[in-house]
């Protein structure tokens, strides 16, 4: 027998209580309010009288997620009834065992619509740690989902007292996973608990006994929740992060041992690296913490995030007298670049200012620590500062067997505190795997490859002739679209040396001028010497801002660089110049900007930045999650070759399924032993994706096991029970999952497979039709079993495809019916129907567009006439279809309008309360529900309907 939701819950509740939690039965709002009062009481050893404690919750009642988490953290300075100030702590978080502790099951809270939650933990009266529970054998995305649902319907009501919820965890008993209370939370940012050596913990169970006991959550809640300031949401440690930092804390506590953390790239190092910079502040002993990293990494991004940390902490100027006034003065934790530090101790003129410092106990922690520790300047740091301690990370540490000179990471650091390898991350989803294609590779007449290095043939003159420089462009010219979903994702190109990179440049350059291409290219590159693919010893050089002009190479490299930039200008309507060295570096902080936007909700695709070419800036350090391809021309091995390769591999959703690299040049052996290197002997296959030929297999085989459910598109329609209609969604959405990995090869045809386009799509209508069916306004009681599956409608949804297509379409076909022909105009009007029924983003469209057709087409003589039509139309469905809500449920149009902004700034459903206010007639007690929930269904589909997926109306092309 399996067991229930119910079950699962009784025996967690069971589990919690022996762990010290207290059970409590809270019903609705007015016992969560009782509670919260007697809670508070006891904790602050105070007696608070009615007016008093609605104080206090009014002053709870202030903000979004993000500002209760801050209030939970400061004490509230309550002005007594008798005039006098008492300071209430909600939480304790410097004593964190020093707290209340309860455990209350399906607390119903009625907002947008009534909702009961499983399991809600209560510390001193606050609902702080939310679990939602599916029965063994559902799908565990279906509580993340319902959590989300929870989130728009109901934590805002009743003084919102639920969205101080700081961490959710959801279960099916078997798999368990936690995350942050984010408003832009994916499902992706959950995670599994684990051991410290990275076995993760899955079961309910043995989850509850690690992380629910009461002081390590609430541990939890005061060290490891980190409140993102400049994005203003709630993050959480990762289970591998909070064990490094503990490791660190730990370390500094006990000794005075130095140590380093082996978090692969893409793990979060910076985020981990800053929370122990931020904890270590906290240990009496602890004279300051300074964390020192590259000058590259201090961009515009960062510079931001490690202010809000300390504020005034970052000196973003070149003034090392800055940086010495900082080490001299209050500041306890200060972020810096080796460089200037470097400056800072080795200079006559500060040493009278630095006196007092030098034997304090400082701490530092370096990031990225394999390229900035094994120069002059470490041995400076640890003689200037004799009672220093030091802590490194780095994804790619320096081994013997990637050792440049004699020394190594272990060397420098001594122990290493903590892993996290490429394998664990990727087992963990936390990283994506690497798709790999080697293009251009030399071979012998045999066919057998050429080693590209050993063989004497990796001159200039070769890898650089303007012939093999046109075909690789032509390559990447013709595939780019594959490989970064249509321009959805960028790309960075990285050539051997300065000289490869001006070559790619005005290839792309006069092929854009020709009209071959409009993707958007810039380059950045110093006046370095030229040598041939220096980086290949493994260390991808740290980029230096002095743009060198003390010979003829390098005035030709800048005066080159300087007509690229006037390039850039002229694209971006920009003012970027590198006539001094700080110029310089703000057009290299243009770029990361620039390669970042495709991150940012809202980006605009004029904004972004199809392919930036580097010979080495940005392969190390540089992060940004729509990232998805790397073009090779350069030789890479070791450290440098993953760094590189690991600028593309950061998740961000479903569409995202690898990170692509399209190699020019043979470099599988160094990839293989890169890999061993950093991961372990048999880590390849893990690491890299399988051959296209086994996702052909892949597909083949989920293809038999759909039409096994449904053999033809139209017997999907013969699925009666819910049962049935499970299994061909589930089906299917393993088939489109394994095609979008599929697309991104070259090899992929959509006529080389097992199915037609045509018999896909008309699968993929039928699957829509089912989640269009089971996404519809259901009884309160009513339970379907797919009603919340993840349907990923996003690896289906075609972005260029949105009404401005269709549009170009009429346009093309319909305009002025000049032809007379119509056989072609029939055709062209199947396309449309087809496209709007196969289209999950135009389904909610359909029939306003396919009445624009009926009404206007032959009637239209330009495509001008066309355009404004169509938007006077679609303006004037959209102010019908609002009057029409407004007549049919009694509400008033300003608040109703007010409730459809609100929603499309937020995301959030109107509350119950908001949408009975904007009733011109009030309903009774009994009808609230049902009207509250059709009217808030119908604002969403009116926004569905007229303002997403539109494009840009104004001007058709041709």
């Amino acid at each position: 027998m399996i067991q229930s939701e119910a079950q699962l819950e009784l025996s967690l509740v069971d589990r919690l209580e022996g762990l010290g939690w207290q059970p409590i039965s809270l019903s609705d709002s007015n016992t969560l309010h009782n509670n919260l009062k007697l809670q508070l009481e006891l904790h602050n050893g105070l007696q608070l009288s009615d007016h008093e404690f609605l104080r206090v919750v009014n002053h709870l009642s202030k903000g979004n997620v993000f500002e209760k988490a801050t209030i939970l953290r400061d004490r509230y300075a309550l002005i007594r009834d008798d005039e006098s100030i008492s300071y209430l702590q909600f939480f304790n978080s410097q004593e964190w065992c020093r707290n209340r502790y309860q455990v209350a099951t399906q607390v119903s809270q009625a907002g947008h619509s009534r909702n009961r939650y499983d399991v809600t933990l209560l510390i001193n009266g606050l609902p702080l740690v939310q679990i939602e529970l599916k029965r063994r054998g559902m799908e565990l995305k279906e509580a993340f989902n319902q959590v989300n649902r929870y989130q728009h319907q109901s934590y805002g009501a009743n003084s919102a007292l639920f969205n101080y919820v700081q961490i959710f965890v959801i279960s099916n008993g078997v798999n368990t996973k936690y995350y942050a209370n984010n408003r832009d939370q994916d499902y992706k940012q959950a995670y599994y608990w684990a051991h410290e050596d990275n076995r993760l913990i899955t079961q309910l169970d043995e989850f509850a006994d690690g992380f629910l006991e009461k002081c390590h959550v609430s541990k939890m809640i005061a060290k490891y929740i980190v409140l993102h300031q400049s994005d203003r949401v709630l993050m959480v440690l990762r289970p591998y992060q909070y064990f490094a930092v503990e490791a660190i804390l730990e370390r500094v506590k006990v000794g005075a041992k130095n140590g380093y953390i082996w978090h692969t790239t893409g793990s979060g190092k910076t985020l981990t690296s800053f929370k122990a910079a931020q904890l270590l502040l906290d240990i009496p002993k602890v004279y300051k913490v300074i964390f020192v990293v590259d000058r590259a990494d201090l961009d515009y991004q960062t510079t931001k995030e490690f202010n809000y940390f300390s504020e005034g902490s970052v000196d973003g100027t070149d003034n090392t007298k800055a940086l010495v006034e900082q080490l001299s003065g209050d500041n306890r934790m200060i972020v810096t670049t080796i460089q200037k530090l470097n400056n800072a101790i080795t200079r006559d003129q500060y040493d009278e200012l630095l006196k007092s410092s030098k034997s304090e106990r400082i701490v530092f922690i370096f990031d990225e620590c394999h390229r900035s520790q094994f120069g002059e300047t470490h041995k400076n740091i640890v003689k200037y500062f004799p009672r220093s301690q030091m802590f490194g990370f780095t994804g790619t540490p320096i081994f013997a067997d990637n050792a440049i000179g004699k020394r190594t990471t272990k060397d420098l650091f001594l122990e290493c505190l903590h892993r996290y390898v490429i394998t664990d991350a990727i087992s963990d989803e936390n990283v994506l795997r690497f798709s790999i294609e080697y293009w251009g590779k030399l071979k012998r007449k045999d066919g057998s490859l050429i080693d590209e290095e050993v063989s004497g043939i990796n001159t200039k003159e070769f890898f650089d002739n303007p012939d093999r420089i046109e075909s690789t462009v032509n390559w990447i010219i013709e595939n780019h679209g594959r490989k970064t979903r249509d321009r959805q994702f960028g790309a960075i190109f990285c050539v051997s040396s300065v000289d490869a990179a001006i070559l790619y440049y005005e290839c792309f350059k006069a092929k854009a001028f020709e009209g071959e291409h409009n993707l958007k290219i810039a380059t950045i590159f110093t006046s370095s010497a030229n040598e041939e693919d220096a980086s290949a010893n493994g260390l991808l050089d740290e980029p230096s801002f002095e743009f060198a002009t003390d010979s003829p190479d390098a005035q030709y490299s800048r005066v080159k660089l300087s007509e690229f930039v006037s390039d850039y200008n002229t694209m971006y309507c920009t003012n970027e110049s590198i006539t001094e060295g700080r110029g310089f570096y703000t057009y290299y902080k243009s770029l990361a900007k620039r390669m970042k936007a495709r991150d940012k909700k809202g980006f605009i695709t004029s904004d972004g930045l199809d392919i930036l070419i580097v010979v080495n800036m940005f392969l190390t350090g540089f992060d940004s999650k729509m990232l998805n391809t790397l073009y090779v021309d350069k030789n890479l091995k070791n450290h440098g070759l993953i760094q590189a390769f690991s600028r593309t591999n950061r998740v961000v959703g479903q569409v995202k399924s690898q990170g692509n690299i399209v190699c020019f040049r043979n470099l599988k052996s160094k990839t293989d032993q890169a890999i061993e290197l950093f991961s372990n002997k048999d880590a390849v296959e893990t690491i890299l994706l399988e051959p296209y030929e086994y996702y052909v297999s892949e597909f083949d085989l989920s293809l038999k096991d759909l039409r096994s459910i449904a053999p033809t598109p139209d017997a999907v329609n013969d699925l009666k029970s819910e049962g049935e209609k499970f299994s061909f969604v589930q089906a299917f959405r393993k088939l489109i999952r394994i095609r979008n990995v599929m697309i991104s090869f070259v090899d992929f045809e959509p006529n080389s497979i097992s199915i037609s386009a045509q018999e896909f799509e008309d699968y993929k209508s039928k699957y829509l039709d089912i989640h269009d069916q089971v996404k519809r306004p259901k009884d309160f009681d009513k339970v379907s079993i797919i009603e919340d599956v993840d349907f990923e409608l996003e690896l289906i949804q075609r972005d260029e495809i949105n009404v401005a297509y269709i549009l170009q379409l009429i346009a093309r076909g319909l305009v002025g019916e000049a032809s007379g022909d119509s056989l072609m105009l029939q055709s062209r009007k199947d396309q449309i129907t087809h496209l709007l029924s196969a289209e999950a983003q135009l389904r909610s469209k359909k029939a306003l567009i396919e009445a624009f057709i009926e009404r206007h087409a032959g009637t239209l003589i330009t495509d001008q006439d066309l355009s404004l039509s169509f938007q006077m139309f679609w303006e004037e469905s959209k102010k019908d279809a609002i009057l029409k809500l407004c007549a049919d449920e009694n509400l008033d149009q300003g608040r109703l309008t007010a409730m459809m902004m609100r929603y499309q700034f937020t995301g959030k459903r109107p509350l119950s309360d908001e949408v009975i206010s904007a009733l011109t007639v009030k309903p009774s007690i009994l009808h609230r529900k049902t009207i509250v929930e059709r009217v808030s269904q119908q604002l969403v589909e009116i926004i569905e309907r007229y303002e997403d997926n539109i494009g840009s109306l104004e001007v058709l092309e041709d």
